[in-house]
């Protein structure tokens, strides 16, 4: 594991470049990077901040109860569907966005239960993939105000997820072994929402 500086840090500068890009504007979006594992140690930004300005002393760290044993805030009510992530498929970092293609289309796609991207060459940036003809499904799991639930129905499609899953209306989680792999998926997946919504556009429009 990274020395916790080292790891704040990054974190730090992971939240920044996320929210340059537009995808947790206002408070959106919730971040955390695992910095022990026995017992489990989550750093991530508190609640209700706006992400693209945390400092990395101001990060708090919370335990696998969900309770903030570091630091000055509120962990995030969406910290059960980290643990949840990282509990399943042993991952070092969560990093959920609101982006619009992933918000627009985890609604649009909830009937079908997933969204279905193939073809293209950035599928080879998701951990596995070798070859641009490949097929990924991202699943897309209904919002609920009770994380319990809500964490319990992502449980129930994390195993064939592409390091990443939708949560209806509210956006995109996605995870790695460590904090440069989860925000290569991230960054990989919000590429490939953004390009299937466009492609839908252009078909809606000729």
């Amino acid at each position: 594991m990274k020395p916790l500086v080292q790891a704040a840090e990054e974190l730090s500068a992971t939240m920044k470049l996320l929210h340059r890009r537009g995808w947790c504007d206002g408070t959106g979006g919730n971040f955390s990077v695992v910095v022990a594992h026995d017992p489990l140690r989550l750093l991530m930004a508190p609640s209700g901040v706006d992400k693209g300005s945390v400092r990395p002393e101001e990060l708090i760290e919370v335990n696998n109860s969900a309770e903030v044993t570091r630091g000055v805030g509120q962990a995030s009510a969406e910290t059960l569907l980290h643990l949840r992530i990282i509990h399943c498929c042993g991952a070092g970092a969560v990093l959920h966005t609101h982006s619009l293609a992933g918000t627009l289309l985890s609604r649009m796609k909830l009937d079908q239960g997933c969204v279905t991207i193939e073809g293209w060459e950035m599928l080879k940036g998701l951990k596995g993939i070798t070859t641009h003809d490949s097929s990924v499904n991202v699943p897309i799991i209904a919002n609920s105000q009770d994380l319990q639930t809500l964490s319990e129905s992502a449980s129930l499609r994390l195993r064939d997820a592409p390091h990443g899953l939708l949560v209806s209306g509210h956006g995109l989680y996605a995870w790695g072994d460590d904090l440069d792999e989860a925000r290569r998926h991230t960054e990989i997946l919000e590429f490939l929402l953004e390009l299937t919504w466009r492609q839908l556009l252009l078909r809606n429009n000729t």
